[in-house]
């Protein structure tokens, strides 16, 4: 994360949202996926994502907040800001001090590629496999 970020907003409101498709016919353990996203570039069994129009989305909808850098954004007019990490693959969104109202918006970005969140914090990977208790 930029420095400037980091000195705007405290590590320990980070929540990490997590998103990627399987390929056709693979579905694969999320939480190993999730561990090997922080080792490893490509990942056998996913799909490439349009990673650059995902950032150029993201960037729209959020218009009116800081750009801090390429991938960092903060919020000037209220609370929250929020880094985004990608590989070909994988899109990694860390919120620091985000509201839910915020990630929500984040996560219907996503969707509109068909990209499902994994949330590690729980763990749970929001799906068509997903069924609540």
């Amino acid at each position: 994360m930029s420095q400037q970020l980091s000195n705007s907003v405290t590590q320990k409101n980070m929540y990490e949202l997590l998103f990627w498709n399987y390929l056709e016919g693979v579905y694969l353990n999320h939480q190993e996926v999730y561990e090997a996203i922080d080792e490893q570039d490509f990942i056998e069994g996913l799909e490439e994502l349009p990673v650059t129009v995902i950032i150029n989305r993201i960037a729209s909808v959020f218009s009116k907040w800081e750009r801090v850098d390429e991938n960092s954004w903060k919020n000037n007019d209220g609370v929250g800001a929020f880094q985004v990490k990608t590989t070909s693959q994988t899109v990694q969104i860390d919120c620091y001090g985000t509201h839910g109202k915020t990630m929500d918006t984040l996560v219907g970005i996503m969707e509109e590629f068909k990209c499902p969140l994994y949330d590690p914090q729980v763990p749970v990977r929001y799906d068509e496999m997903y069924e609540e208790e």
